[in-house]
């Protein structure tokens, strides 16, 4: 068998466009296998200059990617990326590469890993610290099947900074399961990352007499492989073990059960094919710590990680230069109105404190860290740790202000509601996020805060119409309500109203009525007002005056304007972008209910489904949120209701 497939290459034939599966990177010569990769790293430039998508972390791991995929057999061994936007690579070398023009479009390839698109994606994902975990649960299927597939798990981005992380190693060490955890250390999550594991790699890394040693710790492993007496494997172990727990955080894993080896190259082929081809032979948990950049490859990205995590498209494949036209008249977004409303306030108030698990840049609570950063916190990829975190902050008499993503606060509702709102402390929570978020997909949309939090008790719920709503909404959270408050609001730019630079109180629980008509009427909650008020004015053209309030609350409803409004309205529908169950319409309906106000109420929301990728208004259209078919739809429910 040849060491190589015989290849010449040319302008027209490349490697890459030779590779349909794994299988074919099998027979490459290290040399070959480091064309592919270059190859790969200059497709996902291309590709996300045009179609936008995460960007940094995937150059990173392009050569660890390309050295898997030649050590390892996949789909029969399984690898899970952990949070999976790093897995551009990957989908290219597994039979994907002729439509990842298509990737996170609406009906193409998802962002992430998914199992139905492949049967290389061995496991979904999307969210962060939960790779180590379904590799210990796959393992022990395997084990269990009595098959013998090997099953890899990769984390880095700031992914190890999470608890669950840590729960996973511990019980894989008593599993004693054949999983490889590689630990892709890049040091970054979006931004930094922080914690004190962080410290301790960066500074063993930096060890010189790690280094000088390092060398002969990777000899011992062959040695051990090789056909050695059990007595001089024992001694080899044991000289191994010694420089391990003196100068690298071995120490650390191989407690939990792990062996540890490296820190190796990322981006050294060689090292990392050997390093991989070694890790096949020991059959019990092992922890392989990688050296990566993220961006490695694109100067700009190299140089701003943050910056280039994700990018909307549109740049110059060698400068970076932004190829797009601003619009300068474009308002702000709503979380920028948010970071910047929270400092101005805490300038003013030393008992406010901000929270966020690894995203300042995301929630724009960066501006607080650089304005205020004493009273900042990153706690790392831990939003269950954030929560509580945070209610032990509010025994204290400060206030904190959690910034987190509808999708992410999920991972902590025990801790919301066990220690935060059974104890009524005063803890914000700045739900981001919350609706469709577009082209990241069903992982990453906000579909169900409105309902996971409606169950809370004591939780006041509010969602902003507008920029300035989110403003005076987070002063009342602040310094109207003593018990916990979550105020929700969309990705994307606000209406573009004038900010008033003074704060104003909202009255708690109580709704306003923007618009009057008779028979039909619409509340509306968040983003969707403005929808509202547009479907209104293409149901006048169809001689129907709807009235349409702004609810502003959930919890408490205003019970007090619904039933005035029950008084002269024949119907409700109740528009929310948030799931059909459990939320706002939900509310509304046992209201009128449990009152024995017995009025037809339509609800317009998420569908009882997980919403695809794409465009968010192609989204829209999928499921009837765009306005036209809203209308129809409220104007078909209604005229109906008439006869």
């Amino acid at each position: 068998m040849p060491d190589s497939i015989p290849i010449t290459i040319t302008q027209q034939t490349t490697l890459l466009s030779r590779i349909h599966s794994p299988d074919d990177l099998k027979r490459l010569t290290l040399a070959e296998l480091q064309s592919v990769a270059d190859e790969c790293r200059s497709e996902v430039i291309d590709l996300v200059s045009v179609n936008g998508g995460h960007f940094a972390s995937t150059l990173g791991v392009v050569e660890l990617t390309v050295a898997l995929h030649h050590v390892y057999s996949t789909p029969l061994d399984k690898i899970i990326w952990d949070v999976g936007h790093q897995a551009y690579v990957h989908k290219i070398l597994t039979g994907r590469k002729e439509q990842m023009q298509s990737n996170r479009q609406f009906n193409g390839l998802a962002g992430f890993p998914k199992r139905s698109e492949s049967p290389h994606d061995a496991f979904g994902v999307g969210h962060a610290s939960t790779s180590i975990s379904a590799a210990a649960g796959i393992a022990a299927g395997v084990k269990l099947a009595g098959r013998n597939e090997k099953v890899i798990a990769v984390i880095g981005d700031g992914s190890m900074t999470g608890g669950m992380a840590f729960e996973a190693m511990n019980h894989l060490g008593d599993l004693k399961s054949d999983v490889l955890v590689i630990l892709n250390d890049n040091q970054m999550a979006i931004s930094p990352s922080t914690g004190g594991l962080r410290t301790h790699l960066i500074n063993m890394t930096l060890s010189k007499s790690y280094n000088k040693v390092r060398t002969l710790l990777w000899q011992s492993i062959s040695l051990i492989n090789n056909e050695l007496g059990e007595k001089a494997k024992k001694a080899v172990r044991k000289l191994e073990d010694g420089f391990k727990a003196a100068l690298t955080p071995g120490a650390f894993f191989e407690a939990l059960g792990l062996r540890y080896f490296g820190p190796i190259d990322g981006h050294n082929l060689e090292q990392l094919v050997k390093a991989l081809k070694e890790m096949q032979a020991l059959p019990h948990p092992k922890l392989l710590h990688v050296i990566t950049t993220k961006g490695k490859g694109f100067k700009p990205a190299e140089e701003n990680q943050s910056k280039w995590h994700a990018h909307s498209g549109g740049f110059d494949t060698t400068t970076g230069k932004n190829l797009k036209t601003t619009d300068s008249s474009l308002p702000p977004k709503y979380q920028e109105v948010f970071g910047k409303a929270l400092v101005e306030l805490a300038l003013n108030d030393i008992r406010i404190t901000a929270i966020t698990a690894a995203m300042p840049s995301g929630t724009s609570l960066d501006l607080f860290q650089n304005a205020l950063p004493h009273r900042f916190y990153d706690v790392g990829i831990a939003e269950p740790h954030a929560v509580t975190f945070a209610a032990g902050l509010a025994t204290q008499g400060f206030m904190p202000v959690f910034g987190v993503y509808s999708t992410f606060l999920q991972r902590a509702y025990d801790q919301l509601i066990h220690d935060v709102a059974l104890q009524k402390l005063h803890v914000v929570f700045a739900v981001d996020r919350a609706g469709l978020v577009g082209e990241d997909g069903p992982t990453h949309h906000g579909s169900f805060d409105l309902s996971y939090l409606n169950s809370v008790p004591g939780l006041v719920i509010m969602a902003p119409a507008d920029e300035q709503e989110l403003r005076d909404m987070l002063y009342t959270a602040l310094y109207d309500i003593n018990g916990p408050v979550a105020i929700r609001y969309p990705r994307g730019n606000g209406n573009g109203i004038p900010l008033k630079k003074k704060f104003t109180s909202l009255p708690i629980g109580k709704a306003e009525i923007i618009r009057q008509g008779d028979g039909l009427t619409l509340l509306a909650i968040g983003n969707m007002v403005v929808k509202a008020v547009e479907v209104a004015s293409l149901l006048e053209k169809e001689g129907i005056n709807a009235t349409v309030v702004n609810m502003r609350f959930l919890k408490p409803l205003d019970t007090e304007v619904i039933d005035k409004l029950a008084s002269r309205s024949t119907h409700f529908a109740v528009i929310e972008e948030n799931s059909s169950i459990g939320g706002l319409g939900s509310t509304v309906i046992d209201h009128l209910n449990a009152t024995k106000q017995h009025r037809p109420v339509l609800k317009v929301a998420l569908p009882d489904t997980f919403i695809t990728h794409g465009d968010i208004n192609d989204l829209y259209k999928e499921i009837g949120f765009d306005t036209p078919t809203m209308a129809e739809n409220i104007k078909r429910f209604y005229k109906n209701g008439q006869r």
